[in-house]
Protein backbone atom coordinates (compact mmCIF):
# COMPACT_ATOMS: atom_id res chain seq x y z
CA UNK A 1 0.00 0.00 0.00
CA UNK A 2 1.13 3.53 -0.30
CA UNK A 3 3.37 4.93 2.64
CA UNK A 4 0.68 7.82 4.23
CA UNK A 5 1.26 10.57 6.81
CA UNK A 6 -1.61 10.63 9.13
CA UNK A 7 -2.45 14.05 10.88
CA UNK A 8 -5.37 13.51 14.03
CA UNK A 9 -7.18 11.08 15.37
CA UNK A 10 -10.74 9.97 13.44
CA UNK A 11 -14.03 11.98 14.20
CA UNK A 12 -17.64 11.35 12.98
CA UNK A 13 -16.67 13.14 9.55
CA UNK A 14 -15.33 11.13 6.94
CA UNK A 15 -11.24 11.27 6.41
CA UNK A 16 -9.41 14.12 4.36
CA UNK A 17 -7.33 11.93 1.89
CA UNK A 18 -4.57 14.23 0.20
CA UNK A 19 -3.21 13.25 -2.95
CA UNK A 20 -0.55 14.87 -4.00
CA UNK A 21 1.15 16.27 -7.72
CA UNK A 22 3.93 15.34 -10.09
CA UNK A 23 7.53 15.26 -7.98
CA UNK A 24 5.90 15.73 -4.81
CA UNK A 25 5.19 14.10 -1.42
CA UNK A 26 2.77 13.71 1.42
CA UNK A 27 5.25 15.96 3.58
CA UNK A 28 4.54 18.85 0.87
CA UNK A 29 1.24 18.75 2.75
CA UNK A 30 2.59 18.92 6.31
CA UNK A 31 1.15 22.16 7.13
CA UNK A 32 -2.60 22.29 5.95
CA UNK A 33 -2.89 18.77 6.80
CA UNK A 34 -2.27 19.51 10.46
CA UNK A 35 -4.13 22.52 9.92
CA UNK A 36 -7.30 20.77 8.22
CA UNK A 37 -6.98 17.66 11.08
CA UNK A 38 -8.25 19.88 13.93
CA UNK A 39 -11.80 18.63 12.64
CA UNK A 40 -11.12 14.87 11.03
CA UNK A 41 -8.31 12.72 10.05
CA UNK A 42 -6.35 13.67 7.20
CA UNK A 43 -4.45 11.22 5.96
CA UNK A 44 -1.95 12.23 3.00
CA UNK A 45 0.04 9.90 0.69
CA UNK A 46 2.88 9.35 -1.37
CA UNK A 47 1.87 8.17 -4.90
CA UNK A 48 3.49 5.59 -6.41
CA UNK A 49 7.46 6.05 -7.49
CA UNK A 50 7.48 9.20 -5.28
CA UNK A 51 9.01 9.74 -1.81
CA UNK A 52 8.46 6.75 0.78
CA UNK A 53 6.01 4.22 -1.45
CA UNK A 54 7.06 1.43 -4.31
CA UNK A 55 8.49 1.49 -7.13
CA UNK A 56 6.70 0.46 -9.97
CA UNK A 57 7.23 0.16 -13.97
CA UNK A 58 3.59 1.32 -14.26
CA UNK A 59 2.13 5.18 -13.66
CA UNK A 60 -1.05 5.33 -15.39
CA UNK A 61 -4.13 6.77 -14.07
CA UNK A 62 -6.31 3.90 -12.62
CA UNK A 63 -3.31 2.80 -11.21
CA UNK A 64 -2.98 5.48 -9.25
CA UNK A 65 -6.48 5.82 -8.63
CA UNK A 66 -6.36 1.87 -7.27
CA UNK A 67 -4.15 2.78 -4.71
CA UNK A 68 -6.02 5.39 -3.52
CA UNK A 69 -9.01 2.89 -3.27
CA UNK A 70 -6.93 0.55 -1.11
CA UNK A 71 -5.47 3.62 1.07
CA UNK A 72 -9.51 4.77 1.95
CA UNK A 73 -10.55 0.88 2.13
CA UNK A 74 -7.84 1.18 5.13
CA UNK A 75 -9.43 3.73 6.88
CA UNK A 76 -12.94 3.16 6.77
CA UNK A 77 -14.49 2.72 3.14
CA UNK A 78 -15.19 6.41 1.80
CA UNK A 79 -13.42 9.47 2.48
CA UNK A 80 -12.97 13.08 0.75
CA UNK A 81 -10.28 13.30 -1.31
CA UNK A 82 -8.23 16.81 -2.52
CA UNK A 83 -5.98 15.91 -5.07
CA UNK A 84 -3.47 18.42 -6.63
CA UNK A 85 -2.29 17.83 -10.93
CA UNK A 86 -1.48 14.97 -10.90
CA UNK A 87 -3.08 13.93 -7.79
CA UNK A 88 -6.34 15.75 -9.14
CA UNK A 89 -6.30 13.55 -12.49
CA UNK A 90 -5.94 10.67 -10.39
CA UNK A 91 -8.64 11.67 -8.02
CA UNK A 92 -10.60 12.21 -10.45
CA UNK A 93 -10.33 8.91 -11.87
CA UNK A 94 -10.87 7.37 -8.18
CA UNK A 95 -14.87 8.94 -8.39
CA UNK A 96 -14.96 7.57 -12.48
CA UNK A 97 -13.96 4.28 -10.93
CA UNK A 98 -14.83 3.55 -7.24
CA UNK A 99 -17.66 6.17 -7.22
CA UNK A 100 -18.83 5.09 -3.44
CA UNK A 101 -15.59 5.76 -1.86
CA UNK A 102 -15.60 9.03 -2.48
CA UNK A 103 -18.05 11.61 -0.46
CA UNK A 104 -16.95 14.74 -1.60
CA UNK A 105 -14.00 15.69 -4.21
CA UNK A 106 -11.64 18.99 -4.55
CA UNK A 107 -9.23 19.10 -7.77
CA UNK A 108 -6.91 21.26 -7.17
CA UNK A 109 -6.18 23.24 -10.53
CA UNK A 110 -6.08 20.37 -13.25
CA UNK A 111 -8.59 19.64 -15.45
CA UNK A 112 -9.53 16.23 -16.94
CA UNK A 113 -7.53 16.81 -20.43
CA UNK A 114 -4.86 15.98 -21.85
CA UNK A 115 -2.20 18.60 -21.82
CA UNK A 116 0.29 19.50 -25.05
CA UNK A 117 2.98 20.15 -22.38
CA UNK A 118 5.38 18.29 -20.36
CA UNK A 119 7.48 18.32 -17.48
CA UNK A 120 10.45 16.27 -18.66
CA UNK A 121 12.57 19.09 -18.39
CA UNK A 122 12.77 18.58 -14.74
CA UNK A 123 13.61 15.24 -14.95
CA UNK A 124 16.42 16.25 -17.28
CA UNK A 125 17.52 19.06 -14.79
CA UNK A 126 17.37 16.40 -12.01
CA UNK A 127 19.23 13.64 -13.73
CA UNK A 128 21.78 15.99 -14.16
CA UNK A 129 23.01 16.83 -10.88
CA UNK A 130 26.00 15.53 -9.77
CA UNK A 131 24.89 13.93 -6.46
CA UNK A 132 28.40 12.68 -5.80
CA UNK A 133 28.77 16.98 -5.22
CA UNK A 134 25.77 17.03 -2.92
CA UNK A 135 26.64 17.89 0.41
CA UNK A 136 23.62 19.69 1.16
CA UNK A 137 20.45 20.52 -0.31
CA UNK A 138 21.98 23.71 -1.49
CA UNK A 139 24.36 22.44 -3.40
CA UNK A 140 21.75 20.60 -5.08
CA UNK A 141 19.64 23.43 -5.81
CA UNK A 142 22.86 25.66 -7.39
CA UNK A 143 23.09 22.87 -10.11
CA UNK A 144 19.47 22.75 -10.39
CA UNK A 145 19.84 26.90 -11.10
CA UNK A 146 22.10 26.30 -13.60
CA UNK A 147 20.08 24.01 -15.73
CA UNK A 148 17.78 26.67 -15.66
CA UNK A 149 15.19 25.54 -12.44
CA UNK A 150 13.36 28.37 -11.19
CA UNK A 151 13.78 29.15 -7.50
CA UNK A 152 10.25 27.76 -6.10
CA UNK A 153 11.23 24.68 -7.97
CA UNK A 154 14.78 23.79 -6.89
CA UNK A 155 13.72 23.92 -3.42
CA UNK A 156 10.57 21.70 -4.26
CA UNK A 157 12.21 18.86 -5.65
CA UNK A 158 15.24 18.94 -3.32
CA UNK A 159 12.84 18.07 -1.02
CA UNK A 160 13.01 14.24 -2.86
CA UNK A 161 16.74 14.34 -2.26
CA UNK A 162 18.45 11.35 -0.38
CA UNK A 163 21.67 13.67 0.51
CA UNK A 164 23.25 10.61 2.60
CA UNK A 165 22.03 7.79 0.19
CA UNK A 166 22.87 10.60 -3.12
CA UNK A 167 19.80 9.67 -4.52
CA UNK A 168 16.24 10.70 -5.88
CA UNK A 169 13.52 9.76 -3.77
CA UNK A 170 11.48 9.96 -7.14
CA UNK A 171 11.40 7.03 -10.16
CA UNK A 172 12.91 9.11 -12.91
CA UNK A 173 13.38 6.54 -15.29
CA UNK A 174 9.31 5.77 -14.80
CA UNK A 175 7.92 9.10 -14.61
CA UNK A 176 9.73 9.97 -17.61
CA UNK A 177 8.49 6.68 -19.83
CA UNK A 178 5.00 7.74 -18.26
CA UNK A 179 4.72 11.21 -19.15
CA UNK A 180 2.41 10.89 -21.81
CA UNK A 181 0.21 9.06 -19.32
CA UNK A 182 0.68 11.64 -16.99
CA UNK A 183 0.18 15.03 -19.01
CA UNK A 184 -3.17 12.79 -20.77
CA UNK A 185 -6.26 11.90 -19.58
CA UNK A 186 -7.99 8.24 -19.16
CA UNK A 187 -11.32 7.40 -21.52
CA UNK A 188 -13.97 6.57 -18.98
CA UNK A 189 -17.39 6.31 -19.81
CA UNK A 190 -18.34 7.15 -16.66
CA UNK A 191 -19.73 10.28 -14.46
CA UNK A 192 -19.82 10.97 -11.08
CA UNK A 193 -22.41 13.01 -9.45
CA UNK A 194 -20.74 13.58 -6.21
CA UNK A 195 -20.22 17.37 -4.81
CA UNK A 196 -16.78 18.68 -6.53
CA UNK A 197 -14.93 21.76 -6.55
CA UNK A 198 -12.41 22.33 -9.03
CA UNK A 199 -10.05 25.16 -7.21
CA UNK A 200 -7.94 26.77 -9.27
CA UNK A 201 -5.36 29.70 -9.09
CA UNK A 202 -6.16 33.09 -10.40
CA UNK A 203 -2.77 33.76 -12.26
CA UNK A 204 -2.58 30.20 -13.68
CA UNK A 205 -4.01 28.84 -16.74
CA UNK A 206 -4.49 25.21 -16.19
CA UNK A 207 -8.37 24.90 -15.77
CA UNK A 208 -9.52 26.85 -18.90
CA UNK A 209 -13.20 27.75 -19.32
CA UNK A 210 -13.20 25.71 -22.44
CA UNK A 211 -12.71 22.76 -20.67
CA UNK A 212 -15.95 23.42 -18.36
CA UNK A 213 -18.12 21.21 -20.80
CA UNK A 214 -15.66 18.38 -20.71
CA UNK A 215 -15.74 18.57 -16.61
CA UNK A 216 -19.49 19.15 -16.31
CA UNK A 217 -19.42 15.58 -18.23
CA UNK A 218 -17.93 13.82 -16.19
CA UNK A 219 -18.33 15.42 -12.94
CA UNK A 220 -22.06 17.16 -13.46
CA UNK A 221 -22.59 19.11 -9.63
CA UNK A 222 -19.07 20.71 -10.64
CA UNK A 223 -18.16 23.71 -8.64
CA UNK A 224 -15.41 25.99 -9.87
CA UNK A 225 -13.41 28.47 -7.70
CA UNK A 226 -10.28 31.03 -7.52
CA UNK A 227 -8.04 31.80 -5.37
CA UNK A 228 -6.94 35.31 -6.90
CA UNK A 229 -3.14 35.70 -6.88
CA UNK A 230 -2.07 32.21 -6.70
CA UNK A 231 -0.20 30.07 -9.93
CA UNK A 232 -0.64 26.40 -10.23
CA UNK A 233 1.33 25.55 -6.94
CA UNK A 234 -1.96 27.43 -5.34
CA UNK A 235 -1.64 25.34 -2.21
CA UNK A 236 1.86 26.48 -1.20
CA UNK A 237 1.55 30.18 -2.48
CA UNK A 238 -1.56 30.92 -0.46
CA UNK A 239 -2.15 28.09 1.74
CA UNK A 240 -4.46 30.17 4.21
CA UNK A 241 -6.81 30.44 1.34
CA UNK A 242 -6.33 27.44 0.08
CA UNK A 243 -7.60 25.56 3.28
CA UNK A 244 -10.69 28.06 3.93
CA UNK A 245 -11.76 26.86 0.80
CA UNK A 246 -11.49 23.21 1.70
CA UNK A 247 -12.89 23.49 4.81
CA UNK A 248 -15.83 25.61 3.64
CA UNK A 249 -16.37 22.97 1.02
CA UNK A 250 -16.06 20.07 3.03
CA UNK A 251 -18.16 21.28 5.86
CA UNK A 252 -21.08 22.85 3.53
Amino acid sequence: MLNTIIHGEPTDKPPLLIAHGLYGSARNWGVIARRLSDERQVVAVDMRNHANSMWTHDHGYSDLANDLAEVIDQFGGQADVVGHSMGGKASMTLALLHSAKLRKLVVADIAPVAYSHSQIQFIEAMRAVDLSRVERRSDAEQQLADNGVEKALQSFFTQSLDINGQRWLLNLDTLASEMPKIMGFPEIDASWGGQTLFLSGGESDYVLPEHRSVIRGMFPSARFAKIPGAGHWLHAEKPREFEAAVRTFLNA
